[in-house]
């Protein structure tokens, strides 16, 4: 609107047939008076009066500290427990259900989402080295058609909703017993069967061999390096769980080839030198995903019992002897960003309690990595008419690990279990989830903190609609926002995903609004906060 138009509008224009007056006449010096009176600014944006925006301004108003909690599930692809549903859906089809997935976990304001991508050798995205898993196709070998990557389009929908995408691979498994799709002839069973061992009814890639930590290294750096994935995660195989022989007898791993050549002549024993075969390429692997992009968090999620014993009242599978799998030391070593335990039991039974082993493993973390128990939601009945756990289970477990200093978060087994239980997850959003939370940081991984956000304020086509808008400030890049509002005394925390830019209200307005912007490693900016004038009054 412009100053003729206005003065038009507020009848202070002289009729068409008289000259205009010059802009130091009387007329104009009323009209200004007039504006200033009402409160208006001389400067006028088309097409409307930015006059909802004069009534903010810059404020030290300090919003308080979001919360922060790792929040996850994991999306078990494997014998298509969680996604796809089964073999051979359409490339809709399959979409469809991972956006469903995916809109499940932001409503339920969690923040990762755990993304099986190798199940055995094989693998849920365009892999310039392993076969298309036939969990997705129902051949192995085959790729979807019409052609998608599973793994890029949950990057980007994840990252749409302000969730995390962690990667989850298995690095030794190679084929399971219920596997009914031909070999490909890229799988490596066949390109490199030296690699393999036949144990039970699995194929497993032999730990102790240098080429099969090679290869299992090149898998995960390829993704590392070709997605823009938030972490890369191990779940609780590493050697396998015992398999028996038809006399019910357990079966030792077959790698006296790899044991003779490189384990025999040492100084080790022979399960201390399986230890070591993991223990090399657990930490080879931290040391590469922090070369190729430090901001990649690397997890993994153990048997939630390390020994027998520790603390005294556990029993169950000793993981360290069983699976050579000395994950006490990886978490004392620092070779994770974070250690999810499986602490898949109840609160109560004192043989395998929830609370005391989640305490023990809070007290083997001298480097102060974060710590997110895995819970087995799965065990929640469904209805009162089945046997299973109450909703409450898991709740107390969750504000267990709220409690327990030295633990930041959880993660359910498994997303389907919050797929199908609307009952469970009205309590979950009722009593544990009722705000969102920011990953915890991992400070180790880099302090800095993005710049303040730009944020401006005006008006959209009537003064009782007030938008907001926001922009990356000079330095840092975010990747999400954490918009707070006060209204009524009261604040409220949304986070946001960096695509989202603005937020729009209609009739009642805040008093308080501030932006900050959140950098890869969790680092919250300074809040650029603006205030209502009538309200800082």
């Amino acid at each position: 609107m412009s100053l003729n138009s206005l003065r038009s509008h507020l009848g202070l224009t002289r009729t068409r047939g008289n000259p205009q007056p010059p802009q130091s006449s009387a007329l104009d010096l009323s009209f200004t008076r007039i504006l200033l009176r009402l409160g208006f600014a001389l400067t006028v944006v088309s097409p409307y009066f930015r006059a909802q925006a004069a009534t903010y301004q810059p404020s030290k108003v300090v919003p308080p500290e979001p919360a922060r909690e790792f929040r996850a599930a994991w999306v078990a692809t494997v014998a298509n427990i969680d996604w796809p549903s089964r073999k051979a859906l359409s490339t809709q089809e399959q979409k469809a259900e991972l956006l469903a997935l995916l809109d499940r976990a932001a409503q339920l304001k969690l923040n990762a989402i755990i993304f099986q991508v190798r199940p055995a050798c094989d693998a849920l995205y365009a892999s310039r080295i392993e076969p298309w898993s036939e969990y997705l196709t129902g051949t192995m070998g085959k790729a979807p058609e019409p052609f998608y990557d599973p793994l890029a389009f949950a990057v980007e929908e994840a990252h749409k909703r302000g969730l995390e995408l962690h990667a989850w691979f298995n690095p030794y498994r190679a084929r399971l017993r219920t596997s009914t799709s031909p070999v490909a002839a890229n799988h490596i069973s066949r390109v490199r069967p030296q690699l393999v061992r036949q144990y039970g009814e699995f194929l497993w890639l032999d730990p102790g061999e240098k080429e099969v930590q090679d290869y299992s290294m090149s898998v995960v750096m390829d993704v590392v390096k070709r997605y823009d994935i938030d972490g890369v995660h191990f779940d609780d195989y590493f050697y396998p769980y015992k398999a028996l022989d038809g006399a019910r007898k357990e079966l030792d791993f077959p790698d006296d080839s790899s044991w003779q050549r490189f384990g025999a002549g040492g100084k080790l024993s022979r399960d201390d030198w399986r230890r070591e075969n993991v223990n090399t390429f657990i930490e080879r692997l931290y040391k590469s995903i922090k070369s190729a992009k430090p901001w990649v968090k690397f997890g993994i999620s153990p048997f939630g019992i390390w020994r027998p014993k520790n603390p005294s009242q556990i029993n169950g599978l000793d993981s360290y002897a069983t699976l050579y799998a000395d994950s006490r030391k990886w978490l004392a070593s620092g070779w994770v960003d974070y250690l999810a335990p499986q602490l898949y039991w109840a609160i109560d039974p004192p043989e395998q309690s929830f609370p005391v082993l989640l305490r023990w493993w809070a007290e083997q973390n001298p480097k102060g990595r974060n710590l997110y128990p895995g819970m087995d939601s799965t065990k929640v009945s469904r209805s009162e008419s089945r046997r299973g756990w109450q909703p409450q289970e898991i709740v107390n477990q969750i504000r267990l690990v709220r409690a327990q200093k030295g633990a930041e978060g959880h993660i359910h087994w498994n997303m389907k279990s919050l797929m199908r239980n609307s009952t469970f997850d009205e309590v979950l959003e009722r009593e544990v989830y009722q705000q969102p939370a920011l990953m915890p940081p991992s400070s180790w991984l880099g302090r800095t903190r993005p710049s303040k956000p730009k944020v401006t304020v005006a008006t959209v086509k009537s003064g009782s609609q007030l938008e907001i808008r926001w922009a990356p400030g000079a330095s840092g890049k975010a990747c999400l926002w954490v918009l707070q509002v006060r209204t009524n005394g009261q604040w409220k925390t949304e986070i946001l995903p960096v695509t989202k830019t603005a937020r729009v209200w209609n009739g009642s307005q805040p008093e308080v609004v501030a932006v900050s912007a959140v950098g890869r490693n969790g680092e919250v900016s300074a809040p650029s906060v603006l205030q209502s004038r009538s309200d800082a009054k």
